[in-house]
Formats: C-alpha cells, structure tokens, sequence
C-alpha cells in the first residue's frame, strides 16, 4: 500500500465516514503520546530554535495558538516530499480535468492558478490516460516507492488513481503544474471521510494534502515547502468551511516533515497508521498568517 498516510495511504482500501462523534462540537484532543525518533526531536529542536529568533511577533503567535487549542478543547499527509523524473521543461499543460463524484471538495478543478515565489502554480485533476505514464515513471523512482509503495510494472498505480477518479470524490488526485510544466503528483482528500479519522480527533471538513515531488532537479531547495504553503491557502482560500488543513507524513521522511514545518504546520502527534508511524501535521486557519 502506498505511504499509509493514510489519506492516500489509503490507497485502494475503502473509504469511511466518521461518526457525529467526531464533528464540531465534540469534546475532543489533538495531543497523543509522542514516542519520536531521535532525528525528529533534533529537527524540532531546530525549529524551535529559529522560532526564538524570530522575536517580533513571537509572543502573539504563542497566544494565538493557545486560543487555537482551547478552542480545540472546548469544541469549538501521504505526503511525500519525493521524487521522479519531471516532464520536459517548458511542456504546455492542458486544462484541467474536472474530478468525477459528488462535489466533496468544492471543486479542486476549478481553483485555478496561483502565484508562488516559484512560479505560477496550478493544481490539474487527473486524467487517466493521459496522465498515468508520468505518475507510474515517479511512482517506480526508488526514493518514492519507499514511501509511496506504488512501484514494480503491475497496476498498482493505476489502480490507485481509479480507486480515488471512480469514487465519489473525497479524494481528487491532481498534477501539480508550475509555469506550465507537470512537476508534482498531490492527493486533496477529506480528512474527515478517510481511515485517518479513526487515528485522530478529526473535524468536519477537515481536508488532507499528499504530496510528491517528480523531479529530482525539483528537489532539495525548498520547492516543496513553497507549494506546500500555496496549496494549503488554497485549500483554506476556497474551502470556507474547512478549518484545518492535515497530512500525516511518515517519521521516518525526514524531508518531508521539515517541510511541512518551514510551510506554516504544527507538530500535533505522532500516529500509529496501519502501514507506518505517522506525524500528524495540522495548519489552522486562526494561525495561517502567523506560522
């Protein structure tokens, strides 16, 4: 199974819905024990550190957080920083493809493009046919199938792009395009409808974000943290209802966590997924312009 971040992680498995139980107005915890990796309190640390050097701003954020929290309290992502051979350069991409199924998502296909520091960026849906070659390519790159577990010369791609395209529609798996050119493969999911519910106090409209890099050229200076922050406004831009946006990256992809960190998300918990220990990365709305 893909990287049990258990959003796409859920690959092929079935989706469900969480109960009432779950949803605004429960009395509920984001906090877990944490049992981290060594590497992972390090990296933490770090971040810790620059936090403190940023003093401007530093006290109203700490406040803001803790209302967050209370809030949290009182009621009220398969993410892989990865890796591929990317299109070739300057590759004009078509429209977008509007996701089959019900209108979960409130319509990824019509978000349109955005301006990064990178570029202009445009999340795609996916279209089968024209799109599976290049996501198998990044699927079968050693460094993904490590997390992703998408590679050998079977289906298991395809099959996982049709389980989400032939659903209905809590997860829309898009191309990621910038200036024209498809250089990234992203899942946007219901956090709140996936298996991962059941690992973690979820919220109604709660809304996931897997991501992975094609290209190896795309790697390793800050592209990920840069479209990670753009997607997740994006998220939080054209879905008023969704409060928080949620991935659950493996401990072990270091990368990918620090990543997820330097692009505005907090360390919630770490989660025992069915295919993996997880990192449980929230981005609240109330701390989008502070993180």
């Amino acid at each position: 199974m893909p990287p049990t971040d258990a959003s796409t992680d859920a690959g092929t498995a079935p989706y469900t819905t969480v109960g009432s139980d779950t949803g605004p107005g429960a009395d509920t915890e984001d906090t877990l024990d944490l049992r981290l990796p060594d590497e992972l309190l390090a990296l933490f640390a770090g971040k810790a550190q620059e936090a403190k050097g940023e003093a401007a701003g530093g006290a109203k954020a700490e406040a803001a957080r803790g209302a967050a929290e209370r809030a949290e309290r009182n009621g009220g992502g398969r993410s892989t920083v990865g890796t591929a051979q990317a299109s070739a350069p300057g590759t004009a991409w078509p429209a977008p493809v509007d996701p089959a199924g019900d209108d979960l998502l409130d319509r990824v296909g019509d978000w349109g493009p955005t301006a990064t520091a990178a570029g202009v960026f445009h999340l795609v849906p996916v279209d089968l046919d024209r799109d599976l070659p290049l996501i198998s390519r990044w699927m079968n790159d050693p460094a993904v199938a490590a997390f992703w577990e998408l590679s050998g010369p079977g289906t298991a791609t395809e099959d996982h792009l049709r389980a989400q395209l032939g659903g209905d529609g809590r997860s829309v798996p898009c191309l990621g395009v910038l200036d024209g050119t498809a250089m990234s493969y992203w899942e946007i999911y219901r956090a709140d409808l996936d298996p991962l519910a059941r690992h973690y106090p979820a919220r109604l409209h709660d809304t996931g974000i897997h991501l992975l890099i094609g290209g190896v050229a795309n790697r390793g200076r800050g592209l990920g943290t840069t479209l990670l922050r753009a997607v997740s406004d994006l998220v939080l831009d054209r879905r008023p209802s969704c409060a928080r946006v949620i991935a659950e990256p493996d401990l072990r992809n270091i990368p990918s966590v620090s990543a997820f960190l330097s692009a505005g998300f907090r360390f919630s918990a770490e989660v025992d997924l069915p295919d993996k220990k997880a990192a449980l990365m929230v981005r609240d709305r109330a701390l989008r312009d502070l993180l």
